[in-house]
């Protein structure tokens, strides 16, 4: 089966990550792969890498509608015939797509309160129209990110569930020089939160629960990794507390997997953007349990009491009670290490997600 793949990142964000993760994982036998990118995506010699051929489109870098784009795409679907054609996001892609006659699966990657223009009235109809009528089927990577297309007036029986999927993180034995290297003391308990430094990722939440639990007299260390438009903000923030030596700003990292080593708690504090959070997945790989927000796509990866909490969005306190709870409780903690473990290998691995994928596209192909 011929199979595109479409996504208009230029960047390596979630999405990305994904699309690389199937493209490793994909039976080669069964399956002809090829991607269609933005000219100059970092994507690329990624993607390359795993030996798949990539195809530059010059209107697509970073945009979900372009009509040249669609003009463009269209003479590649022709010239190149695909059974399927996947877009992760790219509603060009899934025009051409129907244009060419090709069947068209479409991945929803993100969850975030849909706005009332197409959540109600006219709007909703035409929306849910314009979706349903462009994919043959589309991937909601979490129950809530079916909720926001069905709520946006998309047909409930179009779209399947497939949760994320990402690899397992290697343990690492001796950790000194991980901790040496962010300025903790060996065998420091850390909470960290690894996410975008914007003010929808509920940073601040975590700075004030980190705050109060300092000054009750916890012993830990709070590790923001990331970056990004709310930095300055979120920084100013802990200096006035005076937190500095206690909430740790790491900056951007490339190995997060060495943080994730030496992570005892992970937070995920947003509320306004968050689908299947793959630093979640890949932390729970290494047996850490979360403390999350009850937004988006957080419950469907985190059951409480079997690999973590859930606590209300935008709400310090009750984050606060909750990681202190699991600081100071070594049983509690060592049950849910073990459920992160148990839950990660039973739903959410690469090959799962991939073998969901495949079977949608064969499917597809038998109809």
């Amino acid at each position: 089966m011929k199979v595109i793949e479409v996504s208009s990142d230029t960047n390596i964000g979630g999405a990305g990550k994904c699309l690389l993760t199937l493209l490793k994982e994909f039976d080669r036998k069964e399956f002809d792969i090829s991607v269609i990118l933005p000219k100059n995506s970092l994507l690329k010699p990624l993607v390359e890498e795993l030996g798949v051929h990539v195809m530059e489109a010059s209107s697509i870098a970073d945009k979900s509608l372009d009509f040249s784009a669609i003009k463009e795409l269209k003479r590649i679907f022709d010239r190149e015939k695909p059974d399927v054609v996947h877009t992760h996001a790219s509603m060009s892609a899934r025009i051409a797509a129907k244009l060419s006659g090709c069947k068209v699966v479409y991945t929803r990657h993100s969850v975030f309160p849909p706005s009332p223009k197409i959540s109600s009235g006219i709007g909703k109809l035409i929306n849910g129209a314009v979706n349903n009528f462009f994919a043959d089927r589309i991937i909601a990577v979490a129950e809530a990110a079916k909720d926001n297309l069905t709520q946006t007036g998309v047909s409930e029986k179009k779209i399947d569930v497939i949760l994320n999927g990402v690899y397992p993180l290697v343990p690492i034995e001796n950790k000194t020089e991980i901790y040496k290297r962010f300025g903790l003391e060996d065998g420091e308990k850390v909470v960290a939160i690894v996410a975008r430094l914007e003010d929808i990722k509920g940073h601040d939440y975590f700075i004030e629960a980190a705050d109060a639990l300092l000054k009750k007299g916890v012993r830990a260390k709070f590790l923001i990794a990331g970056t990004g438009s709310y930095e300055e903000h979120l920084k100013a923030k802990v200096k006035r507390l005076g937190q500095e030596k206690n909430i740790i700003f790491t900056g951007f990292i490339t190995d997060v997997d060495k943080l994730m080593n030496i992570t005892y708690i992970q937070v995920n504090a947003s509320f306004g953007t968050e689908a299947t959070s793959l630093a979640l997945l890949e932390g729970m790989s290494l047996g850490i349990p979360a403390v999350v927000s009850d937004f988006g796509g957080n419950p469907g990866v985190i059951k409480p009491g079997v690999n973590g909490f859930i606590v209300p969005k935008q709400n310090a306190e009750a984050l606060a009670e909750k990681i202190g709870e699991l600081l100071n409780d070594d049983d509690l903690y060592e049950n849910l290490r073990r459920g992160s473990k148990k839950v990660f290998e039973k739903t959410f691995t690469a090959q799962a997600m991939t073998r969901n994928t495949e079977n949608l596209y064969k499917k597809l192909f038998r109809e």
